[in-house]
């Protein structure tokens, strides 16, 4: 199933850095966009989109006052998009499919569209309860990850704040650490560090590799959707095939 999707923010910005992260993604077959919310009631009339990325915080109209306009059995789907997690309890209560904390990361874009395309499809009985359930419990109890990182080495152990990383590389059961001018080996396969570390600073960009997105200084597109990732330090590293979405995504500016 392919959708039109609506994206709703005041902020040009913000709108450029959702459709740059929609632009690639298969589901969507159409993009439109609104500056305010009394635009976005015209354009869920007129357009009729299937989905709405709809900005909680507008000045006029916001989020909510846009979906009681609409009123909500007219109302498309909605995914919420703002930089403050206080609303979150609101949106369930219109039955939102999902909520976006700024700036968008664009893994958790691409579960809400999955999301989306579920709903509109049509789900189970009681699917909806349980996803609500689930984001529910994520945003009361969000995920923590690893601040620091404790390396042994004979009878001493190295503490690594995991802010000071560059790169990580794999080594077979093993990972090494890139931190400066200083390497760290920890016993670890790369596949569990990388599900301990905060996504929206480190991104595995190959198999092997995990960098610091705070530490890319630039991209360099290389064949078949590879791309030569250029660190602060000068290092070069080569993403791999199946990664170059993540890569991609990492040029988009989201506000």
């Amino acid at each position: 199933m392919r959708i039109k999707v609506l994206i709703v923010d005041d902020e040009p910005l913000a709108r450029e850095g959702l459709r740059m992260l929609l632009a690639d993604h298969p589901a969507v077959s159409a993009m439109v966009e609104a500056r305010n919310g009394p635009e976005a009631v015209a354009l869920i009339a007129t357009e009729r989109p299937d989905l709405v990325l709809l900005d909680v915080q507008m000045p006029q109209m916001d989020g909510f006052q846009v979906i009681d306009a609409v009123r909500t059995g007219n109302m498309p789907a909605v995914i919420f998009v703002t930089a403050h997690d206080a609303y979150a309890l609101r949106a369930f209560e219109v039955n939102a499919i999902d909520y976006l904390l700024k700036p968008v990361n664009a893994g958790r874009l691409r579960d809400a569209l999955e999301r989306a395309t579920v709903r509109l499809l049509g789900e189970p009985t009681g699917a909806a309860s349980a996803r609500m359930l689930s984001l529910l419990e994520t945003i009361a109890h969000p995920r923590h990850y690893l601040k620091r990182l404790a390396v042994r080495k004979s009878a001493s152990t190295t503490f690594i704040n995991v802010e000071s990383i560059d790169w990580i590389e794999a080594a077979e059961n093993y990972v090494q650490i890139h931190a400066g001018k200083t390497t760290h080996l920890l016993h670890v396969p790369i596949s569990t560090l990388a599900t301990s570390l905060d996504p929206g600073t480190f991104v595995r960009i190959h198999r092997s590799s995990i960098v610091n997105v705070n530490r890319v200084q630039r991209l360099v597109p290389a064949s078949h959707g590879q791309y030569a990732v250029v660190l602060d330090s000068g290092v070069e590293l080569q993403s791999g095939r199946s990664y170059g979405e993540v890569v991609r995504a990492l040029t988009a500016n989201c506000f």
